[in-house]
């Protein structure tokens, strides 16, 4: 049985596997992931923290290159990286290139890293002195990523990192971990010295001690809330800058005057895509007035056209869940909805088979708070309708929920949208837009329930996270103007 290596100042490292790592779509163990001794990750985080010194003193120029190569070694490997990504993960392989050319657009915008660390510089602030400013990076980071996006989002967050001038140690999901070492290997042909990035496998205890070592300065995570929490509260406890993005449940508000078709479309493209494995995907479609029956039937016609299958077959729309758990989990708000007066409009879980995690589309109509559809994140292909009476019901439906990742609303009036902007209490929004993840040049993050700690992820926020800003004040007195005074200083 293959054990998935680490990677470890530019070399693959070896450890016999624990953590099985399923072929979703057949339900076969493909290879193990090792759990690092305590020895082994203090000699990562040393090999890291070695590295960032001379990195952190690199020129902005090679830095920039280095990123430059790596992007067009991505562009060149898409297919074999989406290859990994659809094995291990189950993504259909379109899905999975989708995936990269995301991640690709945060390579770009961290091309741009002497126009992101520029600092400022203030003339004369007082007689014959200047101040000005610069950004510096903050050492060793460690990622977290989960296995929803296996490359996408370690490049949210490694690709800013290393412009920064930090050294990186990715921990990646135990359930998809392959393309990541690849990466590492792109990496150090694109120029990056060895040490600079590390990949190292593992599974909660690996991460816990790494929230816990003494040499590792800042952590990035994405995740569940329950373990975004953790990491926030275990890393903060230990004097590190952290940012843990959470989980979501994520709803999308039909106006009375929405083009239901349009809506509708975007309810199936957004919330069984990627078998609804999205932290932004749509799981409420909350209908406004009287437009439910109609929607309700709109969606129920797209979805019965629906394809699951394999991630390797082009026919197929989406393909199967992670595990067998998380599928005996999905299936379970399914079979359970009647219980809570919920009317299952479209059952899935006819698709269950003893080979590979399947489920199908399951539309649900009466979801609601206190019910557990609606208060929990599924994180499958599961949809449910929310019925409300008037606007100011929905945006109270949508405020009062613990979650604050993603929302969207399809309407044609232009001042209700501005309205429904301004009053949800959440992190990115879309109009007429299902699933509005920010181009890189923007932030992602949630508010609530789906952040903890106050920074975002890549873009602005990003360099700001893993750099620390430093200001200078600068004075040259000629040799007349010495004296003593012990006043307390102004620029007066």
């Amino acid at each position: 049985m293959r054990s998935v290596p680490h990677f470890i100042n530019g070399a693959l490292v070896e450890e016999r596997g624990h953590s099985p790592v399923f072929n979703p779509a057949t339900g076969e163990v493909i290879a193990k992931v090792p759990v690092p001794s305590r020895d082994v990750i203090d000699q990562v985080v040393e090999v890291a923290r070695s590295a960032s010194t001379s990195w952190g003193q690199s020129s902005l120029s090679r830095r920039t290159n280095i990123l430059f190569t790596l992007r067009q070694l991505l562009v060149e490997h898409v297919d074999e990286l989406a290859a990994l990504i659809t094995t291990e993960h189950g993504k259909t392989h379109a899905d999975a290139k989708g995936e990269i050319a995301r991640a690709l657009e945060n390579v770009e915008y961290a091309c741009g890293l002497i126009e992101h660390l520029k600092g400022g510089f203030s003339d004369q602030v007082a007689d014959g002195v200047d101040v000005h400013s610069t950004r510096e990076p903050v050492g060793v980071v460690v990622a977290v990523t989960p296995f929803n996006f296996p490359i996408m989002v370690p490049l949210w967050m490694t690709a800013n990192a290393l412009a920064s001038g930090n050294a990186v140690i990715l921990k990646p999901s135990e359930r998809d971990p392959s393309v990541s070492v690849r990466l590492g290997e792109l990496l150090q042909q694109a120029g990056l010295p060895d040490g600079v990035f590390n990949v190292l496998q593992g599974d909660g205890s690996t991460v816990t001690a790494l929230l816990e070592h003494p040499d590792v300065d800042a952590v990035s995570f994405v995740g569940s809330t329950p373990v975004a929490r953790h990491v926030h509260d275990v890393a903060s406890a230990h004097h590190k800058r952290v940012q843990a993005l959470g989980g979501a449940k994520n709803h999308m508000v039909v106006l009375p005057d929405a083009d239901l078709d349009v809506a509708a479309d975007a309810a199936i493209n957004s919330g069984f895509g990627s078998a609804g494995e999205r932290c932004m995907a749509i799981s409420v479609v909350v209908a406004v007035g009287d437009v439910a029956g109609d929607l309700i039937d709109k969606i129920a016609t797209r979805l019965d056209k629906l394809r699951v299958g394999p991630g390797q077959d082009p026919a197929s729309d989406f393909g199967p869940l992670i595990t067998k758990e998380h599928l005996d989990r999905v299936v379970s708000y399914v079979t359970s909805a009647p219980d809570d007066g919920i009317n299952v409009v479209r059952d899935g879980t006819s698709m269950v088979s003893p080979r590979g995690f399947f489920v199908g589309p399951s539309l649900l109509d009466g979801v609601r708070p206190g019910t557990k559809v609606y208060d929990d994140e599924i994180f499958g292909p599961v949809l449910g309708v929310a019925r409300v009476a008037t606007f100011d019901d929905a945006i109270a439906l949508v405020n009062n929920n613990p979650y604050g990742n993603g929302v969207a609303v399809f309407t044609r009036d232009g001042n209700a949208a501005r309205l429904f902007s301004r009053q949800v209490h959440v992190g990115m929004i879309g109009v007429n837009v299902p699933i509005p993840v920010p181009i890189a040049a923007y932030s992602f993050g949630g508010w609530k329930s789906s952040l903890f700690g106050h920074a975002h992820i890549y873009g602005p926020e990003g360099f700001a996270f893993y750099t620390r800003a430093k200001v200078i004040t600068t004075r040259w007195p000629d040799a007349s103007e010495s004296q003593i005074d012990l006043g307390f200083p102004t620029t007066r």
